[in-house]
């Protein structure tokens, strides 16, 4: 575009403000900034306008789970429907990794993060590790593909070919990079990070497979028969990805899509919790859960709101491809953004100053029509990482992982 096309297109939406240095930019500088403009998704603005839309929930109800004891006692049948899809190609894994290690000391991917204690044993390392025990298990490779952001990517690229992909089949592995969302003040008014650089953060865990179609791998992956995606967090050391049981339990019950679940360690616990919306699967926060949830239970003395989620999905292709022509529901949340002010310079607020927008996984857990709920052992498959010490740190999941045997 021009620049007369470009402010054009500004001036419509009042954010011309974002050409205030141009003058200033090489050829270079210009071509990306224009780009930048170019790929904004305007109507992310009119979300501000109608939030209270957005933030409404339906009529909540408990959802049950298959359980622990029932997945053991139909576990071979479950197996091989699950190994079945495994070798036909039927499932690909798709890892959320587009974060860096910044609550753990680190300025590198948070996947590259060691959490060895005799010998290196780094995050990436123990998940593929984890994926190795299912191609050893099936006897065939998995497709994986790896969302990365454009902070990372490089890194994360470079670090997977030094360790030559911690023994995975490099052939089946694919890197694609997350979709970027700009940043506003109060007043919607777009930043800037620099003179040629709009404020743009990664849109969400929510944003996975529309980068993944963007990409050209929704296409490929097809080709090549895939027709299930399961999706996992780059955090959780212990999860089992494509668990042949997990797979075959939910090609078996017909439903849309299936979720591994945890049962509550107690009431209060901050983890999202499986649920009816609407008679639709859906995720409630812990933080919207009201008291009279938290303390419901069945005839057994159960919580009837247990059923945590872990981040560790499956979805139908077909039914994804459907469901992505409506629109996500975005989120807006409130942060701390970098900008440059009027004289140029950057400011690194200390307190919240804008709004960033995301789109979350858990929104296409209720845009689906059913999923399964899948219990696993929770001190056999969660053990997360989201800070240094404390809970939910490197140190309990040592602990656990040393409970499971992986020697550090």
């Amino acid at each position: 575009m021009t620049y007369n096309e470009l402010y054009k297109l500004l001036e419509n939406h009042g954010q011309t403000h974002l050409l205030k240095y141009w003058d200033e930019l090489s050829e270079e500088s210009k071509a990306n900034l224009a780009k930048q403009i170019e790929n904004i998704d305007w109507k992310l603005l009119d979300i501000l306008k109608n939030r209270s839309e957005i933030e409404n929930r339906g009529v909540l109800a408990p959802l049950g789970a298959l359980e622990i004891d029932e997945i053991e006692a139909r576990k071979e049948e479950f197996e091989k429907v699950g190994i079945e899809a495994i070798k036909a190609g039927k499932v690909c894994a798709v890892l959320l990794a587009g974060g860096q290690g910044t609550r753990l000391g680190s300025d590198k991917p948070k996947g590259m993060y060691n959490i060895g204690i005799t010998h290196p044993l780094y995050i990436f390392e123990c998940l593929i590790n984890n994926m190795m025990d299912v191609v050893k298990q099936a006897g065939a490779w998995m497709p994986l593909c790896i969302m990365t952001s454009e902070k990372n990517n490089d890194d994360t690229v470079a670090f997977f070919e030094e360790m030559n992909y911690f023994g995975y089949n490099k052939d089946y592995v694919n890197f694609f990079v997350q979709e970027m969302a700009p940043s506003v003040d109060y007043n919607g008014k777009i930043y800037m990070e620099g003179k040629d650089r709009i404020s743009l953060s990664p849109n969400g865990n929510g944003g996975w497979f529309t980068s993944l179609e963007k990409a050209g791998l929704v296409e490929k992956l097809e080709k090549q028969g895939v027709e299930w995606l399961t999706i996992f967090a780059v955090d959780n050391v212990l999860q089992r990805i494509n668990s042949p049981a997990f797979v075959g339990a939910t090609i078996a019950s017909g439903r849309q899509s299936g979720a591994k679940v945890v049962r509550k360690a107690e009431p209060m616990e901050k983890i999202g919790v499986l649920c009816l919306e609407d008679n639709k699967p859906s995720i409630v926060e812990y933080y919207e859960i009201t008291d009279d949830m938290i303390n419901l239970r069945d005839e057994r003395g159960e919580l009837l709101y247990s059923f945590g989620v872990i981040l560790n999905y499956m979805f139908n292709i077909e039914v994804l491809k459907s469901n992505m022509n409506k629109r996500m529901p975005l989120h807006i949340v409130e942060k701390k953004i970098p900008y440059i002010d009027e004289n140029g310079e950057l400011v690194k607020p200390e307190a919240p100053n804008g709004y960033k927008f995301e789109t979350l996984i858990l929104d296409m857990v209720h845009m689906v029509d059913s999923c399964l709920s899948f219990e696993v052992d929770r001190k056999k498959e969660f053990a997360p990482i989201k800070n240094k010490e404390g809970v939910d740190s490197v140190e309990s999941a040592r602990e656990l992982l040393k409970l499971n045997g992986v020697e550090l």
